[in-house]
C-alpha cells in the first residue's frame, strides 16, 4: 500500500530508453541529437522535486531493469517513471531486409517483456517504491519503414515480404503499448497514457521525427503536459 506523505519532497528517477533520454532527429544536422527541452526536462521545471534521467539510447526492459537495484541505491527515489517498449519490439531490420524468407524475433519477446515489466514493479513495490508506467507513442508505419530500409526500395519490398503488411508494424508496437496498460491495471500500478495523448491528436504523425518513432519537440512537449497533468491530479503537492 502507498504511503503518500504530503507535502514531501520526492525524488523521481525516470528509467527508459532514447525517448526519455530526449534524443531527436536534427533536421539541420542530419543526425540524433539530445533535445535540451525534452519531455523530461520540461517537467523538472514544472515540479519541485528532483527528478534524475538515467534513461539510455538503446535500452530495452531487461537491460534497463538489469540496472535499476544499482540505480535505486545511488539515487534512494520515492517514484521510479518507467518508459520502455520502443527498442523491446523492434527488429534487426538489416537481417529482416536481408532474410525475409525466415523468421525473425524482437530484441525482447512479448512474453519475456511482460514478466519482467510485472517483476520490476513487484521489486520496486516491495522496496515502497512507486512505479509508474508510460504507454508507448504510436510510431508512423509509413515513415518508419522508410527509415529502418535506408529509403532503399530493395530493401523496403525485402521488409514489406516478411511483413505482409505495412499496418503490421503499427499493430506489433501497439501489442508491447497494450501489455503496459494491461500490467497496470492487473497489478493496479499508476499510469500515463501517452499513447492516448498522441492519438487525441488528429496529426499525431507530426508529433515524430523523420524516422517515425521518435517524438520531436511538439512531440516531447505533448507528453510533459501529459505527465505534469497526472502530477497534478495525484500528487498537485509536487508542482513548482
Amino acid at each position: 500500500m502507498e504511503q503518500l506523505i504530503i507535502g514531501r519532497i520526492w525524488s523521481c528517477l525516470v528509467c527508459g530508453d532514447s525517448i526519455s533520454r530526449g534524443v531527436v532527429f536534427d533536421e539541420g544536422k542530419g543526425k540524433y541529437s539530445i533535445l535540451k527541452d525534452n519531455y523530461v526536462s520540461l517537467v523538472q521545471h514544472g515540479i519541485r522535486n528532483v527528478v534524475r534521467n538515467v534513461a539510455r539510447f538503446g535500452n530495452t526492459l531487461p537491460r534497463g531493469s538489469c540496472k535499476l537495484a544499482r540505480q535505486i541505491a545511488e539515487e534512494r527515489p520515492g517514484i521510479v517513471l518507467l518508459e520502455f517498449g520502443g527498442n523491446d519490439c523492434d527488429f534487426d531490420w538489416n537481417e529482416v531486409a536481408a532474410h525475409p524468407e525466415i523468421a525473425h524475433e524482437p530484441n525482447t519477446d512479448l512474453a519475456l517483456f511482460e514478466r519482467t515489466l510485472t517483476a520490476t514493479i513487484g521489486d520496486l513495490k516491495a522496496r515502497d517504491i512507486i512505479p509508474v508506467l508510460m504507454t508507448l507513442p504510436p510510431l508512423d508505419a509509413d515513415k518508419f519503414i522508410k527509415w529502418v530500409s535506408r529509403n532503399d526500395a530493395d530493401a523496403e519490398n525485402s521488409i514489406l515480404k516478411w511483413l505482409g503488411s505495412i499496418s503490421r508494424i503499427y499493430w506489433w508496437q501497439e501489442r508491447y503499448s497494450s501489455a503496459i496498460a494491461r500490467i497496470a491495471a492487473k497489478t493496479k500500478t499508476r499510469s500515463i497514457d501517452i499513447r492516448g495523448a498522441f492519438l487525441g491528436r488528429a496529426d499525431f504523425q507530426d508529433l515524430l521525427c523523420r524516422d517515425g518513432i521518435h517524438p520531436n519537440a511538439e512531440g516531447h512537449r505533448l507528453i510533459a503536459d501529459a505527465v505534469l497533468e497526472y502530477i497534478a491530479g495525484d500528487y498537485s503537492y509536487m508542482l513548482a
